[in-house]
């Protein structure tokens, strides 16, 4: 990673959307507190920084403010919203709150052509404005170069140094071309290539990896989801048989599971597999539980358990593998002075359960989870692992609503082999973010063959989302809702009622438990 853009997060929401789209234009980039001092952003010689949006005021008295020396490094600096503000506020100018909030679409007017910010688009273009403070007077050497209807300072440029200001939001969707406008900064004010690719990725993490590991063992815990399963394949391409993976079966994996992870690593790839079968331990653990907290607790608890003395029969290693991604460790960081501002707490992030004398290894912590997907292609893992659905860490429990018993593992497990199999046949299982059967603890009168039924009911759920913090139900078309109750109904013995969720989230989630 030769070449990178740094960006100070303040606490918007979109600071991560900043980073995917500068690595869509194939440059790498990294995401630091505000508050990171001006010479550690130095060693790290970026080639422009970038000041993120942020719910705060510049002359708040909590505010968040960085490192004035940033503004000496010589370095491009892009401020967005917020970032726009501390411009002003840092290099002389002046911000107020605004008579009115400018939130939603807008029209930015480009008034000088010639800024390299705007190079190629038309003087016309749609933005999406967030913010309540405005610029009411430019810092001195800096001219205006694009306004709003109520921003007269929409686009701002320093005359000689390359300092620009923007006071809408170009990351998001809603601003059609500002993927462009990002573009323009990164390549041709900062000068980068595109030299930030999956394969070139491959070879550095391949040689941190040796570096950092050595000669010693490395433990990974492989669930066959996305994460776990690309660590694995990069972990077995740098350190090969130092490398033994450990997959838990708990009984509570979809159709075929643990058959298909066992094929693709163990055979396929070659991989050290330790496959535990504790099935029988879980389904003890969870009989008669039906609150749906009790029943993750159960799982995670058992799990640990299970998993730590499948490490012992593993034999003598110095370091445990997880699949870390950047969100998880972006969002667990909160923001100095507004702990608020921290989305979430992470499992993988925080250190290991108490016992587990491990170092990590988290070879994917600066991806994104659509860059591992890419990874995991490179690696030559199959289409079917590397854009399955998000699957729940707790499994089929928390859709397999009241008592977990085998029987009704069995339908539930039945029942959602179909809904993959049709979404994958209709061509929409790659498309949305989540499709699968949820059993209800209820049962129903029903007529099969002219006799009576008295069985459980499915419930079928589609969502489309962008990261699963919010969600809205798909629309499935009549013929497909048809196809999955038919079979369904036809093909799972215990189910004699089929329903379609349309939920959204909020106000529901996208599990049922």
């Amino acid at each position: 990673m030769n070449e990178q853009i740094v960006i100070l997060d303040f606490g918007s929401q979109y600071t991560q959307v900043i980073a995917r789209r500068i690595r869509e234009c194939n440059v790498y980039s990294t995401i630091v507190p505000f508050n990171t001092p001006a010479k550690e952003i130095a060693a790290m010689s970026p080639q422009g920084i970038i000041l993120s949006g942020g719910p705060s005021s510049v002359y708040a008295t909590d505010a968040p403010l960085p490192d004035k020396d940033i503004f000496k490094l010589g370095v491009p600096v892009l401020g967005i919203c917020f970032g726009v503000q501390l411009l002003a506020h840092f290099l002389g100018g002046k911000v107020e709150k605004g008579p009115k909030r400018e939130y939603g679409k807008g029209t930015l007017r480009v008034l000088d052509p010639n800024c390299a910010l705007f190079d190629g688009l038309p003087n016309s273009l749609q933005v999406w404005n967030s913010h309540g403070d405005k610029l009411t007077r430019l810092p001195k050497n800096f001219t205006v170069v694009a306004t709003t209807e109520n921003s007269d300072y929409a686009a701002i440029e320093h005359s000689t140094k390359k300092f620009f200001g923007i006071q809408f939001h170009p990351e998001v969707v809603h601003t059609p071309r500002g993927k462009e406008i990002i573009a323009n900064y990164v390549h041709r004010i900062c000068g980068c290539g595109k030299g930030w690719t999956m394969r070139g990725y491959i070879e550095q993490a391949v040689e941190e990896i040796r570096a950092q590991v050595g000669k010693e063992r490395v433990i990974l815990g492989l669930s066959g989801g996305v994460d776990s399963s690309v660590a694995a394949a990069l972990l077995h391409k740098a350190i090969g048989d130092q490398l033994t993976c450990i997959f838990v079966n708990n009984g509570l994996l979809r159709a075929r599971e643990a058959e298909v992870v066992q094929e693709v690593f163990g055979r396929n790839f070659k991989i050290k597999l330790q496959y535990e079968d504790a099935t029988a331990l879980f389904l003890k653990k969870l009989k008669g539980v039906t609150d749906p907290e009790r029943k993750r607790k159960v799982i995670g608890k058992t799990f640990i358990d299970v998993f730590q003395a499948a490490t012992k029969r593993a034999g003598k290693a110095k370091f445990l593998a997880q699949g870390t991604l950047y969100p998880d460790v972006i969002e667990s960081v909160p923001i100095a002075g507004n702990p608020a501002a921290m989305i979430k707490s992470h499992h993988n992030v925080g250190g290991l359960p108490r016992g587990m004398k491990f170092k990590l290894v988290e070879p994917l912590r600066c991806l994104f989870k659509d860059e591992v997907r890419v990874l995991g292609l490179e690696l030559g893992l199959p289409k079917e692992i590397v854009w399955r659905q998000p699957f729940p860490g707790p499994g089929l429990a928390v859709r397999c609503l009241g008592e977990i018993t085998r029987d009704k593992l069995r339908i539930l497990r039945e029942s959602d082999a179909i809904v993959v199999e049709e979404m994958k046949h209709s061509g929409l299982y790659y498309k949305i973010w989540q499709s699968f059967a949820v059993l209800l603890p209820c049962r129903s009168v029903g007529v099969m063959g002219d006799e009576r039924t008295y069985d459980f009911t499915i419930a079928v759920r589609a969502v489309e989302s962008q990261d699963g913090m919010t969600a809205d139900w798909v629309k499935l078309p009549y013929d497909i809702l048809e196809k999955l109750a038919t079979r369904i109904i036809n093909e799972v013995k215990g189910v004699n009622r089929c329903v379609f969720d349309i939920t959204s989230k909020p106000p529901g989630t996208i599990e049922w438990e």
